[in-house]
């Protein structure tokens, strides 16, 4: 997964209007405590941090 794909994910799972405040405050474990943001920029693949996006969100497996 690219990013561009990662965010174009956020942005259909939360608005794009959104998408990015969440990725830049919501803090998970599964990243470490880190945000999305944070985690991408310190390398963590997209698809990794996807992953974990998607289980905080709980959103459907037709989104995985």
């Amino acid at each position: 997964m690219r990013h561009t794909e990662f965010w174009s994910r956020m942005d259909h799972a939360l608005g794009p209007a959104y998408s990015r405040s969440w990725a830049d405050l919501f803090v998970m474990a599964d990243l470490g405590g880190r945000t999305a943001s944070q985690a991408l920029a310190d390398g963590v693949p997209p698809k990794q941090v996807w992953a974990a996006v998607w289980r905080a969100l709980e959103l459907p497996a037709s989104e995985r």
